[in-house]
């Protein structure tokens, strides 16, 4: 049955020739069952048939003592019956042998389509592992990066270490800054105090000096004074 039937694969291309148009072929296809002819040429066995039969049935139907007649007619009806249900019992075989083909074929398809389908559920597991293996992998590289990163940082106790020197050393910049800061205000009433000192110095220095400026002034004056008043005492004598 399935010898010499060639399967079309993909990519080839498919050319079918073909003498007489559909329709008129499934005429010629539908005739030849119907007469069980597979040529155009020749008697159809029906008809031939067909023809023995009504041989058989007028030569039964004369009157008259023709009975070996008869007999050889209906022999070769009989034979003619016969070879005319081989052939159908061929076809009724090749019918019988195509359906449970077909039937094959109808549970194969749903097969393959279960299978494509169960395929297709399987890719989209398989995307699905593989978009969480991505991830995982992704969070595993993340997880060696900072892994890697502490391992290049010191121990903890060392750490522990710098940080107490740390606030050791901070605590003592703030006793420091507290110290300058004391420092900076016993400075600064000291300046304010050296500021009034020199105020009150710069006072008294000018003070002074209007002081020492007037004696001399009036130094001055008495000694301008002095020679007119003894000229004036010794014209009197005179």
């Amino acid at each position: 049955m399935l010898k010499g039937r060639r399967i079309v694969g993909k990519g080839e291309a498919m050319a079918a020739h073909y003498a007489f148009g559909p329709h008129e072929d499934d005429a010629i296809i539908k005739h030849r069952l119907l007469t069980r002819t597979t040529t155009t040429r020749g008697e159809p066995p029906l008809k031939k048939l067909q023809k023995k039969f009504t041989a058989f049935v007028a030569e039964v139907e004369k009157s008259g003592d023709n009975y070996n007649d008869c007999e050889k007619l209906a022999k070769t009806f009989l034979q003619e019956l016969t070879t005319f249900e081989i052939p159908l019992l061929k076809s009724k075989a090749v019918v019988d042998a195509n359906l449970r083909e077909k039937d094959y074929y109808t549970e194969l398809k749903d097969e393959i389509n279960n299978q494509i389908l169960q395929v297709q559920t399987e890719i989209e597991d398989l995307k699905k592992e593989l978009e969480a293996s991505k991830i995982e992998r992704k969070h595993k590289e993340e997880c060696e990066t900072i892994r890697k990163l502490i391992a290049n940082q010191p121990p903890r106790s060392e750490t522990e270490k710098a940080i107490a020197e740390l606030e050791k050393e901070i605590a003592e910049l703030e006793a420091e800054d507290m110290a300058s800061a004391r420092l900076l205000d016993l400075r600064k009433k000291q300046f304010a105090l050296l500021l009034h000192v020199v105020d009150e110095l710069q006072i008294t220095l000018e003070s002074e000096h209007r002081s020492i400026v007037e004696e001399m002034k009036n130094l001055t004056e008495e000694q301008r004074v002095g020679p007119e008043t003894t000229g004036s005492v010794a014209m009197n004598i005179d």
